[in-house]
């Protein structure tokens, strides 16, 4: 596949339904994040109580308090993001988003009631997350809850403008043409081939 049909397939999925893959490496870029954040959380925790009493403070994960208040800090960290701007940091990355199931952007109490049902995806045995891989939309069972669905959002056209940009500096690279500028420059024929080919606003 050349580099062109790649560039034409990146355009084409903005919009569509997410599919499993994306999502599970979206859940693993945000789960690695968020207990990265806590943990260096309760380092700084222990590191003032240490200075404060005097005596070494450790935490423990299996711990009831230090598990609650993780638990409210993984919903704080999803719940917000969702509510905020419909994507946590690692669907940023993957260029996905959660939006309403009607593809209009997501209310910010859809955002908290999401992340308030989505253990429920796992309390039931993991079978919540069985109609990503089974239903049209991939929507869990806290996407039905909430009445979202995630969708492939990055900037498509700007990824395409990059690829063309990217395309005629190689072709000038490798051309004995007069530079960029010149009469007779294939530069004097970037607008109208951008124009066709990148996709309307």
């Amino acid at each position: 596949m050349s580099a062109r049909t790649d560039a034409a397939g990146w355009v084409s999925s903005q919009g569509h339904y997410a599919g499993s893959v994306s999502r599970f490496l979206a859940y693993a870029i945000d789960l690695a994040a968020s207990s990265g954040l806590f943990a260096l959380g309760l380092a700084g925790a222990s590191l003032v109580a240490q200075v404060v009493t005097g005596h070494s403070v450790s935490w423990n994960r299996t711990n009831i308090i230090v598990a609650i208040i993780f638990a409210a800090w993984e919903f704080c960290y999803f719940g917000y993001s969702w509510a905020a701007s419909g994507r946590t940091f690692g669907m940023a990355v993957l260029g996905v988003r959660v939006v309403r199931a009607d593809g209009e952007s997501l209310d910010p109490w859809r955002g908290a009631v999401r992340a308030a049902v989505f253990p429920l995806s796992f309390l039931l045995f993991g079978l919540g997350f069985l109609g990503i891989l089974v239903q049209r939309e991939h929507r869990a069972l806290h996407d039905l809850i909430a009445g979202s669905a995630v969708i492939y959002a990055w900037d498509a056209r700007a990824a395409r403008l990059r690829f063309l940009a990217r395309e005629a500096e190689a072709g000038a690279a490798g051309s004995s043409r007069p530079p960029a500028g010149s009469e007779g420059d294939d530069g004097q024929t970037g607008p109208a081939r951008l124009s066709s080919d990148a996709p309307a606003a």
